[in-house]
């Protein structure tokens, strides 16, 4: 079945190399085509990142990525929110707040461990509200700290 909707990320001469970044970076991942367009031109490609399709373009200094678009990452451990967090700052990214960061292509990305949403949509407003407090002092996140805030210890 084809993706109907598929993101479609605009770089300045960096796509290949953002590609083989992110398909290195998740486990279940591959790069599906890479064009030149021309000798030595730019770089059209389609990558897959855990089931999820992208387009990356060699586009030119004409539009910059901005956090207005983030890729948002479940994940389920920790271990998982850590390792992901340390391989998508490599190389020059920088941390934001509240799980988002930058990688070095400008990306921004989401890394929330599953647990928040439950959390944030408990029924009771001051456990909801404690693990919004939590998640608002933090960089990375940490579940085992928004666990204890919802529980109120």
């Amino acid at each position: 079945m084809t993706q109907k909707i598929t993101p479609f990320l605009w770089f300045d001469g960096h796509a290949e190399e953002a590609m083989q970044f992110y398909v290195s970076t998740f486990k279940h991942s591959s790069i599906d085509r890479i064009s030149r367009v021309g000798d030595g031109g730019p770089v059209f490609g389609a990558f897959t990142i855990e089931g999820q399709s992208f387009y990356a373009l060699d586009g030119g200094p004409y539009y910059k990525l901005t956090p207005a678009f983030s890729i948002f990452v479940d994940c389920a451990t920790q271990d998982e929110v850590d390792e992901l967090w340390d391989k998508l700052l490599a190389g020059g990214g920088e941390p934001s707040q509240c799980g988002w960061l930058t990688d070095r292509f400008g990306l921004s990305w989401q890394i929330i461990p599953t647990v928040l949403n439950q959390y944030l949509s408990d029924p009771d407003p001051e456990k909801s509200g404690r693990v919004m407090q939590a998640m608002l002092q933090m960089v990375k996140l940490d579940i085992e700290g928004l666990r204890r805030a919802y529980e109120g210890v």
